[in-house]
Formats: C-alpha cells, sequence, structure tokens
C-alpha cells in the first residue's frame, strides 16, 4: 500500500464521516440558533430549556435520516472492504 493509497482512503473515510454527521450538526446547530435567538427576545434567563428543543431536533433528524446514514455508511464499508485487496500489494 501506497502512501496516496493510505491518504486516498483517509480522505474518503474522513468526508465519509462528514456526510454522514451533517444532518445532526446541522439540526443541532439550526435549533440551537432558534432557541437562543427566542431566549434573547423573550429575555428569559433558563438555560435549561435550551437542551430539550434541542435533543428533540437531533433525534428527529437521526429518525429521519437514520436510513441513509446507515446505507451511506454500509455502501462505504463494503465498498472498503471489497477494494481492500486491489490496494494490497
Amino acid at each position: 500500500m501506497t502512501e496516496t493509497t493510505i491518504t486516498h482512503i483517509w480522505r474518503w473515510a474522513i468526508m465519509t464521516g462528514l456526510e454522514v454527521s451533517a444532518p445532526i450538526l446541522i439540526a443541532a446547530l439550526v435549533s440551537g440558533t432558534l432557541i437562543s435567538v427566542l431566549l434573547a427576545t423573550t429575555q428569559i434567563q433558563e438555560f435549561t430549556l435550551s437542551f430539550v428543543p434541542k435533543i428533540l431536533a437531533v433525534a428527529a433528524a437521526a429518525a429521519i435520516f437514520g436510513p441513509w446514514m446507515l446505507r451511506v455508511l454500509v455502501t462505504f464499508s463494503i465498498q472498503l472492504l471489497t477494494d481492500l485487496p486491489r490496494w494490497a500489494p
């Protein structure tokens, strides 16, 4: 295995990880921002109110995008394991 091959596999794995984690991270970011703006405009000083909507948004994103995320990870794993003998010296 050459350094180029290892770099290619590493980059592919990182990009797949970013692609899979993006929907949940975006849901947490958007819900956190909206709740923070709401708390700031109403001048409520309770910081625990931001956790429940964020948890619900992340759970909803996981439920909605879960099958797609699983499909991407299974495809990545199958392709990696299938191509592994080709990369070996």
